[in-house]
This record gives structure tokens, sequence and C-alpha cells, in this order.
């Protein structure tokens, strides 16, 4: 139904904003961990993004993909000395790939307790549905 996806560059952006975290101490970009769950009438996705003030969280679709941001920033005076930041700042995306058989103009976001839920209805026609038998003559179905 659909597909996380990360480009090559973006492995190596990552890779490389790891690096600069490790070396420098400063903090950038990180995944938001998602989970996916898939029911009758729709899929439900769950984006993990605890601290995040949700009036910087960005929902959007395009050409069948899912796109999540959110930002993360906090400003210290100049008398405060940060001498412990783990926790990642910056702009966080995901973009996940949606099937054909989402109804992408009806998805549904809500945020409660740093959780960001998005609702992606399933489309009618690719929803299971059992096909009626006919019975009577021997006839074969025309072809």
């Amino acid at each position: 139904m659909l597909t996380t996806f990360d480009t090559l560059f973006e492995e190596f952006e990552r890779q490389f904003d790891r690096l600069r975290s490790m070396t420098t101490g400063l903090t950038f970009p990180a995944v938001v961990p998602m989970d996916g769950v898939r029911r009758a009438d729709d899929v439900l996705l769950r984006f993990d993004v605890p601290g995040i003030d949700p009036d910087t969280i960005e929902v959007s679709v395009d050409r069948g993909v899912l796109t999540v941001s959110a930002a993360r920033n906090e400003e210290y005076g100049d008398d405060v000395r940060v001498f412990v930041r783990e926790r990642p700042m910056g702009t966080f995306t995901r973009r996940v790939y949606l099937s054909e058989h989402l109804d992408a103009d009806r998805i549904q976001a809500a945020y409660h307790n740093g959780v960001l839920t998005v609702r992606i209805p399933v489309l009618e026609k690719a929803k299971p549905r059992k096909i009626k038998i006919t019975k009577g003559d021997a006839k074969a179905l025309a072809a």
C-alpha cells in the first residue's frame, strides 16, 4: 500500500550530518520514527514527534508522495552554556510513497501527545469484495 524511500543522496546527507555532529558536537536533523498499519478501510501512519510544536508540523501530498515535516529549535541566551545536547534540533522530514489504491484527496491528520497520526482512506475499488457466481445453464461466459 505504501513504501518509504530514502534516496542515496538523503542517506549521504544523514551520514554526513552524523559525522559532523560527532566532530563538532552540533546536532542536525534525524529521521522521524513511523509505524504504519493497514485496516479494512484505511491506512494509519503514526509519527513520533515528541517535543515538537504542532504549529511547525506540515503534512503535504504531491504526486503520490506524502511528506511530513516538523521543526524543533531551542534558542539560548548569551549567558547560557550548553554542556550536553543529545536531542536533535532542526527540521525533520519523512517521505512515503502512496499506492494508487489510496485516496490521497481525503487524507486526515491529527496530533496528540507527541504523536502525529495520518489517516489515508483506501479507495472503494481497492477494497476486497466478493464476486457473485451465477448459476444456471452450462454455457460458459462469452469471451
